[in-house]
């Protein structure tokens, strides 16, 4: 079932991107190996867990239909040992996914967005940039896009421990090589404060370094699903020092790569709730009512998802907040299900 959805997935991507594809002169093996590779391993782990639900409502309802099932209930077991391998099963598969969310994927991710960058990205612009940094230093800058790699009316200023100005430094356009400390700055205004005089000079150009660069102040939305557990968390505590408004988006990533896997035992327990019980419809009728309970759980993490990037609720909590509403729909489904 996973293949199939993969095949489909892969078909309808390249039939969106192909003309994208062609015009950047993309080779075929990055394409197949950078991209689609990278691909089949973030969507093949993203659907796991719906396809293990369903893969569960499939074989259940298979059992309560040949009328497997009671007899086994009633054979005089503890009901917590007909429940025993789909919760191995679903524990080997919730630590597999855990690895993979958490170092795998996010490696997989870069590979993928690097070649989206090269072969298929459309511009990146970002306005009205302004940040706090470690040293007291505040940066800003009006646009920057990674077409020319230029930084407009790039400024930086810099205090005391006592909030006294040491320097600001104000120029035209700056450029920046992303893995390194170095600048390049164009009509240069520069200003330095010191204790009984200022120093002022003009000069129209200036190689410099400063302790940060593009790379720290200019991501894409998604540059956090690139980054493994360590690296997100140093990320989000950067980002955090600097008052990024992007941070809460951070943590609902950093968050749902554990909330995900663990929404395996939730689902196969409406699994098992929803197929025991026969039904005169058959396995489609189980299947029908698993998938509306699927969607119900999707469509609350999203809206979950939205309130906490725009009401401000804590990320946490959004994340975390449908397996916990839905641990407890499974427990009286089940509950049910035994009667």
């Amino acid at each position: 079932m996973l293949a199939i959805i993969m095949m489909f997935s892969i078909v309808f991507d390249v039939s969106d991107k192909l003309g994208e594809f062609i015009a950047n002169k993309a080779p075929l093996s990055a394409i197949i190996f950078d991209y689609y590779l990278n691909f089949v391993i973030l969507y093949g782990n993203m659907f796991t867990s719906m396809i293990v639900f369903i893969s569960v409502i499939w074989f259940t309802a298979k059992m309560a239909k040949d009328t497997e099932i009671i007899p086994i209930w009633f054979s005089g077991k503890p009901i917590s040992r007909y429940m025993r391998p789909y919760f191995i099963s679903a524990t080997i598969l919730m630590l597999f996914s855990l690895v993979l969310n958490h170092f795998i994927v996010p490696r997989a991710n870069k590979g993928r967005l690097d070649f989206e960058e090269k072969y298929y990205r459309d511009i990146m612009i970002v306005e009205d940039y302004h940040a706090e940094y470690p040293g007291n230093q505040s940066v800003y800058f009006s646009n920057y896009n990674n077409r020319d790699k230029k930084i407009n009316d790039f400024t930086v200023q810099k205090w005391s421990e006592d909030d006294q100005p040491v320097y600001y430094m104000k120029c035209r356009y700056a450029i920046n090589d992303s893995n390194s400390r170095m600048w390049h700055l164009k009509d240069l205004y520069e200003k330095r404060f010191f204790t009984d005089h200022i120093e002022i000079r003009h000069l129209s150009d200036l190689d410099t370094t400063f302790d940060f660069s593009i790379s720290d102040m200019v991501h894409r939305k998604n540059a956090a699903e690139t980054m493994t557990y360590s690296q997100l968390r140093s990320f989000i505590d950067r980002e955090k020092k600097k008052g990024s408004s992007m941070v809460p988006l951070y943590e609902i990533e950093l968050h749902q790569r554990t909330s995900y896997p663990f929404a395996a035992y939730i689902l196969t327990l409406i699994g098992v709730s929803v197929a025991s019980q026969k039904r005169r419809g058959g396995v489609g009728v189980n299947i029908a009512i698993g998938l509306g309970l699927v969607f119900v759980y999707i469509f609350a993490m999203k809206m979950l998802t939205v309130a906490a990037l725009n009401l401000g609720f804590p990320a946490l909590l959004s994340v975390w907040a449908p397996n916990i509403f839905f641990a407890f729909i499974a427990l009286i489904l089940f509950k049910a299900a035994q009667k």
